[in-house]
């Protein structure tokens, strides 16, 4: 994860009425009483409002700290020993859900709650790198672990005042705010500093500041409601470091689903998500620029096989998007459901086909 941060700079128009008279020490005589007009009106009714821009900005600052204090118990930090990253509390029973870029490859971990300042033992349950997810259990609940509440992402609006929390750099209970930026983003996590390289559709992109270590943890609405969880920024390619203000999180409702299976299931039966049911790899053209996608292997009765493709068909689009490499495949696989029907073009032996495909579940 690489930091953000959001320098937003506002211009404020400032109006100033200035009454210019006589220099004589003795006072003028006494204007007319006039009837106001349609600028005096407007003077007054500006005065008269002014006072309600402090109440709320007061409002506003006492809704931060509520949402706060309500939810902030339930992001954890948690241990792993490639690192610190952040988690929320699924459930009364111990059950914590995460980034799956946070544990790893590991099956142990400490974590320290807001019940207490002693790190507790958490195992495994089970990771789904696919969605960059994963459920830990503490072995020991303490008394009063408080579940977080969870919302409703089709609620979730561009513009809305957002909170994400977590323990970045290691600072546990850390807050910072921003507003939802944009809403149903495709992202591709790089394999490099422990990403899983998934490709993640509908994303949640926000201005709040995401730095490491915040990932897992919580991101909040002024309700108080879960609505993502902080998974990565974005990187500037032309300067290879961050851009500024902008980062995403996965949708609260694609965290209940897989956390929920986790839970229940210990492991995730029903991702959700389409696939072609191929194993490919990127080709390039005669000036070594990513052409399109070959297929390795077409799993039998798997939804390519079924529509007729087969090992060494070369995929360069599906429905109006342009395939060139696996990274363009699954991030235009991400956006469909199972059991949708697509147009890929492929080409097999410099011949060009298209073959009419009902998507499988990854």
């Amino acid at each position: 994860m690489t930091a953000l941060r959001t320098l937003v700079t506002v211009s404020a128009g400032v109006c100033a009425a200035v009454l210019v008279g006589g220099c004589s020490l003795v006072a003028p005589p006494a204007p007319r009483p006039q009837a106001p007009g349609p600028g005096d009106r407007v003077v007054a009714t500006a005065r008269a409002a002014a006072p309600a821009a402090p109440r709320r900005a007061a409002q506003l600052e006492e809704d931060y700290r509520t949402v706060i204090r309500e939810v902030l118990p339930s992001v954890v930090q948690i241990d792993a020993r490639e690192g610190l990253g952040s988690g929320v509390v699924f459930d009364a029973k111990g059950n914590i859900v995460t980034n799956a870029h946070v544990v790893g490859d590991e099956k142990s971990f400490r974590v320290t709650v807001a019940t207490g300042d002693e790190p507790l033992p958490a195992r495994l349950v089970s990771s789904y790198p696919e969605q960059d997810l994963a459920v830990i259990r503490l072995e020991r609940p303490p008394a009063g672990l408080k579940p977080a509440r969870f919302g409703d992402s089709s609620t979730v609006e561009v513009g809305q005042i957002v909170l994400a929390m977590g323990s970045p750099l290691g600072l546990a209970g850390s807050v910072t705010q921003g507003i939802v930026s944009a809403t149903d983003r495709t992202v591709s996590e790089s394999r490099s500093g422990g990403g899983t390289g998934a490709t993640l559709g509908n994303m949640v992109q926000t201005s709040a500041a995401i730095n490491p270590g915040n990932s897992g943890g919580a991101l909040v609405n002024l309700s108080g409601e879960i609505v993502g969880i902080p998974t990565l920024a974005a990187a500037d390619p032309s300067v290879g470091s961050a851009a500024p203000g902008i980062g995403f999180a996965i949708p609260v409702s694609t965290v209940r689903n897989i956390a929920g299976q986790i839970v229940r299931d210990g492991r995730v039966t029903d991702s959700g998500r389409a696939a072609l049911d191929v194993t490919g790899r990127t080709v390039l053209d005669e000036e070594y620029q990513p052409a399109g996608v070959a297929v390795v292997e077409a799993a039998r009765g798997g939804a390519a096989a079924d529509a007729g493709m087969r090992a060494g068909d070369i995929i360069t689009k599906v429905d109006s998007e342009p395939i060139t490499t696996m990274t363009s495949l699954l991030e235009a696989l991400a956006g469909k459901q199972p059991g949708d029907r697509v147009a890929v073009a492929y080409t097999r032996g410099g011949r060009a086909a298209t073959a009419r495909v009902t998507l499988g579940e990854m």
